[in-house]
Formats: structure tokens, C-alpha cells, sequence
């Protein structure tokens, strides 16, 4: 995932500052409640009420295998069991995977190439027929045909026979890799080892849909409930989604999901300082509203700081995502590693998260993996460069290599108002790498233009801004995406900017791939970090900080370490 806010990974992730459309960030609140004071979270929340959500981006593809989310996203979720989902609890605890339609994580070969899970009893669809493991097959399978593209890629990857399948439109037969022997268990066969299987399972890929009410690409339009809503209306893809209750979904198979509102209405297509102002006034339905995609900017945060009651609606949280700068060695002059870390001195982090609207909604990054403890964080700066740069360092690794009077770069960004890779970060860079006789000309370009030129090999700039964000909260969907080499794109989509492929990080990528003890690997996917950042392949610059209000009837507000978001599950509103 690129950008949080429509989670794709091959897209670059839209995710602009409307982040987590469909619920996809990570890491939860400094403070109770997930807010920044005492608010309507602390009553005792009941059942009934509707939950208005207002969103700028529209709900699209609302099938499970066109959906592309974290921890099955936020407004997903409410509709689409998988057979894992994201621990729905507020900070740390909210990062870890637990079972969902199946009874556990799932049993691992000795090799972890093959997974096998049993699902729980008396789960039901909306139209109270049982859900088997037959239908997990089958959702999964039809997420492979051509028609349905979009969804995550990795059953593609990982799945025996998966880079061939064409999906259960074209062949019927199915995939083989996947076996059911009987109605409650599923056997996955993989084609290399992986240890973060479990992770994979909560991806709305792994989401049921009985065969006999497929209906294809209009699936999306009222597609079979497995959670505790069903949709009953779906209008102009997405924009307006209204969730109502689903009789037949049983809250002791699902321990995750409160389900407390009976109703649940999305509306989407709104200007983004529009649903700040609705859910600041907090009248009528807007007091029974959130959003799933609309974070403060830095003027709304300074107006709302100032205001006790307001202030008091704020959730903050943080998504696993790191903003930085990338670098291609195959350009001149960042060919030269000390000119490299030369700019990585140079960097005024202090002017760059001004720029990014001020510490209240970014913090200073020095690695590329968050500083969160599921992703293996290990802290390290291999280039100090304080708060505000060393130009005198920057100025002499710039002599050593060759550049005594300094020298000229481009620095290519996106013109998107996203205080994340635009005009205000790369005019922050400017100035400071002026200070260490580094002459930066900015290049902004459109967004579409920005994406489809930085992420293909042939058109990429040496020097751009860039970000990364969690499919999931840990190291193995986070690093190797960006630095495993055998994940260069040349005709297509690539984000392996630097063209690094080691042969041993290629290997210690497959090593910790192996590894099914989830706390082991963190550790060693936060050492490969550390090793590749010597390198200076890129720049961290800043984790993004979520600050987003919700309406004063919001009651029961939890933000985990995995969406950073508050989770449309256990919202109440009475």
C-alpha cells in the first residue's frame, strides 16, 4: 500500500489525506478512548440508532475480491467475515491478528508452506443458510478472474498454481491448492514458505460467497452478508450505502464486532472541509455521525485545539505508513552514495513536519519501518542529522565525492494538496539542502502524472518524494515490497525504487519469511531495516498522525494500532 485512503498496493494507494477510505490504517491513541479528552465515549453504550458516515470518497467495488484493505477494512468489515480479522481494541493490543470465522490463526506445516484452519460452528449467511469452507473456496477463487481484478495480490503470489489462475468463470475445476475435505476446514498450499499467513486470512479475499448467488461484477450491488449487516441499498457505486441489521448473524461466533446501531448510512462525494464542519456542528443525524476517511487538516486542528468540547471529539491515531524521500542510484549523481547521505544530513526534519501540518499530525522518522513494535522497529539514524540538518557534515561528504562547490538536483513531487509528498514537503527540502550548497529545482506534476512516472522504471526520476503504507501491521508487506529485489517491476507498477536486489537481503527476506512466531520475526524484519539503511536508499522524513472528529452522540470510540482509525464496529450511539 502506497498512500492511506483506497489501499492498493499496484494503485500507489490513493490514500491521499482522506486516508483509509475503506478503514486501512494502524496504531492507536495517546490517551483514553482514543480521544483527546473526555467525551460521550465513556457512557455506556446500547443497542439501536442509526450511525451516519460521512465520507469524501465513495465506497466502490463493494465486493470482497475487488476490495483491497487492511485488516478488512472499515465499513467492509461490517458485512464481510473472514477467517481472520484485526484485534479490535484501542492502542498496541488492536495490532495483533485473531480468528474471525475460523477457530484459531490456523495450523502451519512444519515449513509453513502449508495452512489448514477449521471454521467455528452455526455460522450463517443473511438468508440463514450455513457458511462452509466450499465458500471460502469458491470467494477466493472468483477473486482471480480478470472481471473482479483489484483486490490484494498475495493469493496470487503465494498460492500454488495461483500466477496461472484465470478464476471459476473461465475454469471451473478450481484451484487445487486450495482443499476442502469436508464443510468446516480449509487446507491452503503454498509455494514458498509464509510464516504471515495469518495476516493474509483477514484480507476480504478470504471473505464466503456461496456460489449459487453469484452474480458477478453486480455482486458488489448486494453482496451475500457473513457479518452482522446486510446491505439494502447501494446507490451510484458507493456514494450512498444504507447496512441494516443481519437476523441471522450470531454475536457468539463473532467476538470482534459490537454491531450496536440497527442501522448504518454512508454518504460519500463530500467536500472534505464540508464533513469537518458537519461533524464540528454535530446537528441532528450529524450528532450520530463519524467518517472513515476525512482527517483535520492543520487550519481545522488549530480552530479545533482551541475548542474544549471539539477537542474532546478527536481521535488520533496513527497508521503504519512512512513518508520519505526515494532515491534512484541508476540517475546521476545519486549514483555516488555520499551524495546520498550527504542529502540525508542536510535534512531539516523540524521544517518538513511543519510543513506537514505541525507535530500534532506528523512525527520525525529516521527509519523506514514505523515505530511500532509489531513491524520490528529498531530504532536507528545512521545519518544524524538533528532537528533541523547538519549542512556542515552534508557539505563535506559532498566534497569527498567530487561536489567541492556543491551541486544541482531536481526533486520531483506531486502537486495534490496531501501534505505528504507536495509542493509544502519538497519546498521544506529546498531551503534546507540550500544550507549545504545543494541547489534543488522542483518538478511538481499532476497526480496521475506523478504516480504512473515515479513508479516505472523506465520514466523514474533519481530524486522524488515518496510513501509507504501497512497492509498489514508488519515488517514482511512493508519491506520487501520496497526493497526485495525480486519484486522489480519492469513493465508495470514498480515501487522498489532504488533497483536494490542483494542476493542476501533477498535471502533473509525468505528466511524470516519462514519464521511462524510472528514476535521472532519483528525482531529480524527490524535488524534487515536497519542493515539496508546504512545504504541510504532513501530518506525517512515523517509517520503521519490521524486526527479526525466525530459527532457527540459517538459513543464507545476504540482506535487500534492497525487502522489508527476509529473502528466503525464498535461505534455506539446510544
Amino acid at each position: 500500500m502506497r498512500h492511506p485512503s483506497v489501499i492498493s498496493r499496484r494503485l500507489t494507494a490513493a490514500l491521499a489525506v482522506s486516508a483509509l477510505a475503506v478503514g486501512a490504517t494502524a496504531c492507536g491513541p495517546k490517551d483514553s478512548g482514543g480521544g483527546d479528552g473526555a467525551s460521550g465515549a465513556a457512557d455506556t453504550p446500547k443497542k439501536g440508532g442509526t450511525l451516519s458516515v460521512l465520507n469524501s470518497e465513495p465506497q466502490q467495488d463493494f465486493d470482497p475480491a475487488r476490495l483491497y484493505t487492511s485488516g478488512g477494512g472499515n465499513v467492509p468489515s461490517l458485512v464481510f467475515r473472514t477467517l481472520t480479522t484485526r484485534n479490535r481494541e484501542d492502542g498496541a493490543a488492536g495490532a495483533k491478528v485473531v480468528p474471525d470465522l475460523a477457530t484459531d490463526l490456523g495450523t502451519p506445516s512444519k515449513n509453513a508452506t502449508v495452512w489448514t484452519y477449521t471454521l467455528k460452528d452455526n455460522l450463517k449467511y443473511e438468508d440463514g443458510t450455513k457458511i462452509t469452507s466450499a465458500d471460502i473456496k469458491y470467494g477466493i477463487e472468483r477473486s482471480f478472474a480478470a472481471e473482479l481484478s483489484g483486490g490484494a495480490p498475495y493469493l496470487r503470489d503465494w498460492l500454488i498454481g495461483g500466477a496461472d489462475y484465470q478464476g471459476p468463470y473461465k475454469d471451473k475445476k478450481g484451484l487445487d491448492s486450495i482443499e476442502t475435505p469436508d464443510a468446516k476446514t480449509i487446507v491452503f498450499h503454498l509455494n514458498k514458505p509464509e510464516g504471515e499467513f495469518p495476516y493474509l486470512a483477514t484480507q476480504t479475499q478470504t471473505t464466503p460467497v456461496p456460489k449459487a448467488k453469484d452474480t458477478g461484477t453486480k455482486y458488489e450491488q448486494h453482496p451475500v452478508s457473513s457479518g452482522p449487516y446486510k446491505v439494502v441499498k447501494n446507490e451510484g457505486d458507493g456514494e450512498r450505502l444504507v447496512l441494516a441489521r443481519n437476523p441471522h448473524w450470531s454475536a457468539a461466533t463473532d467476538k470482534e464486532r459490537k454491531a450496536y446501531p440497527d442501522r448504518i448510512d454512508v454518504r460519500s462525494g463530500l467536500d472534505s472541509a464540508v464533513i469537518n464542519q458537519r461533524l464540528s456542528a454535530s446537528r441532528g443525524a450529524d450528532a450520530a455521525a463519524i467518517t472513515t476517511d476525512t482527517n483535520l487538516g492543520p487550519a481545522e486542528l488549530a480552530k479545533v485545539t482551541g475548542d474544549k468540547d471539539l477537542a474532546a471529539r478527536v481521535g488520533t491515531g496513527h497508521f503504519g505508513y512512512t513518508n520519505y524521500i526515494a532515491f534512484n542510484p541508476k540517475v546521476k549523481p545519486f549514483d555516488n552514495p555520499k551524495v546520498r547521505e550527504a542529502i540525508a544530513y542536510a535534512v531539516d526534519r523540524s521544517s518538513v513536519v511543519n510543513a506537514a501540518g505541525g507535530s500534532s499530525l506528523a512525527e520525525a522518522a529516521t527509519t523506514f519501518l514505523p515505530d511500532q513494535k509489531s513491524f520490528g522497529h529498531t530504532p536507528y539514524d545512521h545519518f544524524p542529522a538533528g532537528k533541523s540538518g547538519n549542512p556542515a557534515k552534508a557539505k563535506e561528504l559532498l566534497k569527498k565525492a567530487g561536489y567541492p562547490k556543491g551541486l544541482t538536483v531536481t526533486l520531483t513531487h506531486s502537486n495534490a494538496k496531501d501534505f505528504a509528498t507536495s509542493p509544502e514537503i519538497a519546498t521544506a527540502l529546498q531551503e534546507a539542502l540550500a544550507k549545504a550548497g545543494i541547489t534543488v529545482k522542483l518538478r511538481g506534476l499532476e497526480d496521475n502524472d506523478y504516480n504512473d512516472t515515479i513508479h516505472n522504471v523506465k520514466s523514474e526520476p533519481g530524486f522524488f518524494l515518496s510513501g509507504w503504507g501497512a497492509d498489514w501491521p508488519s515488517g514482511g508487506p512493508f519491506f520487501a515490497p520496497i526493497f526485495d529485489g525480486r519484486q522489480i517491476v519492469k513493465a508495470g507498477y514498480n515501487f522498489n525504487a532504488a533497483q536494490l536486489n542483494d542476493p542476501t537481503v533477498n535471502k533473509e527476506i525468505d528466511e524470516i519469511n519462514k519464521l511462524t512466531d510472528l514476535s521472532a520475526a519483528a525482531h529480524r524484519w527490524g535488524a534487515l531495516d536497519k542493515k539496508v539503511g546504512a545504504q541510504a536508499l532513501t530518506v525517512p522524513l515523517f509517520h503521519p498522525v490521524y486526527k479526525r472528529l466525530y459527532g457527540k452522540a459517538v459513543k464507545n470510540v476504540v482506535i487500534s494500532d492497525w487502522t489508527g482509525v476509529l473502528d466503525a464496529s464498535q461505534v455506539a450511539v446510544k
